[in-house]
């Protein structure tokens, strides 16, 4: 099932097909396809099929929630539902944890009309990497199944781009939404820190972590995120102010915009040659859809990154402590290793690490003084082999953690392939609660690209069927 929400939308209000009819073949691709690609950690094929019902009669009787109704929506399982326990794919955390029932962005998009198809998988906690020797499926990436989707929204990048639902959440700390974005070519939002309201998500780092759409467009991620955004008391650090129109500015022209680009080239040792010629193409369709675009070079970017990954360490390992003393063989190797460095963090440097942050944020206001947006590839090559993941390889690749430190919109969309086929994302982000100029920009590239409509041949044919 490869429709974008907007095409699925547009459908069902054309009476081409149903919601019901969306839900069963969304499912139909997991049935043929899950096993190997391990996207699902709970299905929530009852509920989701009478919701698709509900939906169906609601427009029927001239009841129209917006976009998003009767559409097939995952959800990472580090996020509350009614359906099921919420797990973090861990033997660690308390079942009893996500009785509060939906977490607000998932009760905003039940009230939107979506279907809650079920819980998608994610890398323990939220980091580290895929552990074999624990009980739950391994993300594999539907354009390679020997490669990862990358994390930590892994199940719901890879159902995505495998059409096992239109659109889902994810959650983004370093690049979690973004990583997988890229590695799986589809679209992925990680919004400013504080419009999406993070309540009911288990933390990773509470001053980095972001919750926000996935889909296979820019514009699909505006619908979502028009849902998604507001704030809720029950969140401190969710943000008090009106939400932005997302949609309005999607028209396909950036004239009179100013773009910056940072290659990045020589920022990581995982850069794959042909990536400055995809860049270099990106570049171009923006110029044609109007946008002026200049050199830029990203302010203090070794130092933001380290300030990411020592202070979501540091507030990582706050979280996990007590566990970690109790329950060490629970955790998977992965993601032990991964949060225990935070133990290692002194606290004089995690305060560093958060002046740091403030000392950029006043940097790139400066750069954005100049330039609407910037742009940069999303990662430096295309998504690891399973079998040669670490996670130092995985954060030397990318070019995310930056946008974490700082609090800004960033968005990746697809932007071409590596010669062996893994596709490759353009990182485009904003200034601060400007997500709709990001939107509109990703839209712009994607009415002149098509990278965001490419299907994964394993599932090609599932869908088409």
């Amino acid at each position: 099932m490869h429709l974008t929400i907007a095409e699925a939308a547009a459908a069902l209000r054309a009476g081409e097909t149903t919601s019901v009819a969306l839900t069963e073949a969304t499912y139909a691709v997991a049935d043929a396809h899950d096993e190997e690609l391990g996207v699902y950690l709970a299905r929530f094929d009852e509920t989701a099929l009478a919701r698709a019902a509900q939906a169906d009669a609601e427009l029927a009787a001239g009841v129209d929630h917006g976009p998003l109704h009767g559409i097939p929506i995952g959800v990472k399982d580090i996020i509350a539902t009614d359906e099921g326990v919420t797990t973090a794919q861990s033997l660690v955390l308390d079942r009893s944890w996500g009785e509060m029932g939906d977490a607000p962005v998932v009760a905003r998009l039940r009230a939107a009309g979506a279907v809650i198809t079920g819980k998608t998988t994610t890398m323990e906690y939220a980091i580290g990497t895929p552990d074999p020797e624990k009980p739950f499926p391994i993300p594999r990436n539907p354009w390679h199944t020997e490669h990862w989707t990358g994390g930590s929204s892994s199940g719901t990048g890879g159902g995505v781009a495998a059409g096992m639902f239109l659109g889902g959440l994810g959650t983004d700390t370093g690049g979690s939404i973004r990583y997988p974005a890229t590695n799986c070519g589809i679209t992925g939002l990680k919004q400013t820190f504080g419009r999406v309201p993070k309540y009911g998500c288990v933390p990773l780092g509470y001053s980095y972590d972001h919750i926000g759409p996935m889909a296979r467009s820019a514009q699909d991620c505006a619908l979502m995120l028009q849902v998604l955004a507001g704030h809720d008391p029950r969140d401190a650090t969710s943000v008090d102010m009106p939400v932005g129109d997302y949609t309005s500015g999607l028209t396909g022209s950036l004239e009179g915009v100013r773009i910056g680009v940072d290659p990045l080239m020589e920022r990581s040792s995982f850069t794959v040659p042909e990536l400055a010629e995809v860049l270099d193409a990106a570049v171009a369709e923006l110029t044609a859809a109007g946008a002026t675009v200049v050199p830029v070079e990203l302010p203090l970017y070794a130092e933001l990154t380290t300030a990411t990954m020592i202070g979501m360490a540091a507030e990582a390992y706050a979280y996990h402590r007590p566990d970690l003393q109790s329950r060490w063989n629970d955790y998977g190797a992965g993601t032990r290793m991964a949060v225990v460095g935070g133990a290692l963090v002194p606290s004089g440097d995690y305060v560093q690490s958060q002046r740091v942050r403030r000392v950029g944020q006043r940097a790139i206001a400066g750069v954005f003084a100049d330039v609407d947006l910037i742009i940069t590839p999303t990662s430096g090559c295309g998504a690891p082999h399973l079998e040669k993941l670490s996670f130092e390889s995985i954060i030397d690749a990318l070019h995310t953690p930056y946008w974490n430190a700082l609090g800004n919109p960033a968005m990746s969309v697809p932007m071409g392939f590596t010669r062996s086929g893994l596709p490759l994302g353009l990182q485009i982000a904003g200034r601060p609660f400007e997500e709709a100029a990001v939107l509109a920009a990703g839209h712009a590239y994607q009415l002149r690209t098509d990278w965001h409509l490419r299907v994964p041949p394993l599932v090609a044919q599932t869908a088409a069927a």
